[in-house]
């Protein structure tokens, strides 16, 4: 809880930074508050805090959560800094990224549907603002609009679920609600099931995951590149962990309603994300495509084992996290020279800048799911645990898509590597090359460790 009242107090600083000429150092600020609120995460780990009338709990699996949506903003903070240096609107930019990273950690900690959804406006609110502020880009406001529009239709499906489960219940504890269902299993009225599926509905939109992933593929290319990286690291890992709070914890006695509703829409994910993103030519909505295909591999996993899951799956968001900032930073990088970033856009880039090609190389091995890095060992262990539980089928098609997903990642490869480029040589300062070593570093000891991060929430 701690943490989160870090954040909230830079946020708060954010908003008076301009009177009080903190302006110029004012990310340097927010860089040291993350560790900060990283620091308490850590020496908070293995306790159990309620707060607010038990509406928010820390426990492992909120601060496991919780420690790697920080990690995750503090590298996004230093890949985005030009973001906020050459913009005029630094300290307005910086409060609406703080404040989504506190509704983000909130959807990690909720306890009480009102808090869930108090995350998931506060969080939604800010990243509509965020991915409109590139005021000079038509496609940025459009992106901005669909994410409004159908961020608040999905809004409506959600609030309207927790409604009818509240009806039905008596309660917005996740806790009561758990307790009402396994004692009052063959006495729920219909609108509970109503109510559970429209939250799995509005739930989907936020992941992201097929048919509710359209405003993803829009939203991402239209949005500036350093925004759409927050959408799909800090964002999805947020998303992910509120929908297997709720459905694991909440609903874990009423699966049986939403087991085939969800292996419908991990099959639609895995296969139309994968072989839509093999058409794409923009590679930011390709890596879009490639962010919705991620969370079929993580629903599979929910799948086969909701109770045991949550291991594998934060191993799982912490690879993808890794390789996503990687690739998104390089993106970023090659952007300052070409404002819309096609496969094209890679030619030769080996030649212009070996570590660009390197670093770019490990990032999609990664999330195409080769060995030895971490991505592999994230799909490894979701296939794993879905045959152990009698979902071969699944994993097959699973299979199938991520070869797929391999057709796609290599496009870029083999463009930096083998195709011939008249573009001149890239130049970036120090603090990025630093920053792109760590990347590369954190994607292969992922591999290495594995262990440490499993361990975490076993």
């Amino acid at each position: 809880m701690n943490a989160l009242f870090v954040i909230c107090g830079l946020g708060v600083l954010a908003l008076v930074a301009e009177i009080a000429n903190l302006k110029k150092w004012f990310t340097i600020f927010v860089l040291i508050g993350l560790v900060a609120a990283t620091t308490l995460i850590v020496l908070d780990f293995g306790t159990v805090t309620s707060h607010f009338n038990d509406m928010l709990e820390f426990d492992n699996f909120s601060l496991a959560f919780s420690g790697l949506l920080l990690v995750t903003a503090f590298f996004w903070f230093w890949m985005a800094y030009d973001y906020f240096t050459l913009q005029p609107h630094l300290t307005d930019r910086s409060a609406l990224v703080l404040f989504a990273l506190v509704g983000a950690i909130i959807m990690t900690s909720f306890n009480n549907m009102a808090m869930l959804f108090l995350g998931i406006e506060i969080l939604s609110i800010s990243l509509y603002v965020l991915a409109g502020s590139k005021k000079d880009s038509l496609f940025s406001t459009e992106a901005a609009f669909k994410y409004f529009l159908m961020g608040s239709f999905a809004t409506g499906f959600l609030l309207m679920g927790i409604a009818l489960v509240y009806g039905a219940t008596g309660s917005f504890h996740i806790a009561t609600i758990a307790d009402f269902t396994s004692t009052h299993a063959s006495e729920l009225p219909g609108f509970f099931y109503a109510g559970v599926l429209l939250m799995l509905v509005g739930l989907s939109f936020k992941i992201s995951a097929v048919p509710f992933h359209f405003w993803a593929p829009d939203v991402y290319e239209g949005s500036p590149t350093t925004i759409t990286a927050f959408m799909s690291t800090v964002v999805k890992i947020a998303a992910i962990a509120a929908f297997y709070r709720i459905f694991s914890f909440c609903f874990s006695s009423v699966q049986a309603t939403t087991i085939n509703a969800l292996q419908v829409i991990t099959v639609l994910t895995l296969v139309l994300a994968n072989v839509t993103a093999v058409y794409q030519n923009s590679v930011k909505r390709m890596l879009a495509y490639s962010s919705v295909g991620h969370v079929g591999y993580i629903l599979l996993a929910f799948i086969a084992s909701p109770a045991t899951a949550s291991a594998p799956i934060f191993y799982y968001l912490v690879a993808y996290a890794a390789a996503s900032l990687a690739a998104f930073n390089v993106l970023h990088t090659l952007e300052r020279d070409n404002h819309h970033t096609t496969i094209d856009s890679f030619n030769g880039l080996f030649k212009r800048n070996p570590l660009l090609a390197v670093g770019m190389t490990i990032a999609l091995l990664s999330l195409a799911g080769i060995p030895p890095l971490a991505g592999f060992f994230g799909k490894y262990m979701v296939f794993a645990l879905a045959i152990e539980n009698g979902y071969l089928g699944l994993v097959i098609v699973a299979i199938v898509t991520s070869l797929i997903g391999v057709f796609y990642y290599f496009r870029i490869i083999i463009a930096m590597y083998f195709q011939e480029s008249e573009s001149k040589s890239i130049e970036f300062s120090s603090s990025t090359t630093v920053l792109i070593f760590i990347l590369i570093l954190i994607n292969i000891s992922l591999a290495i460790v594995p262990d440490t991060l499993l361990n975490l929430l076993r």
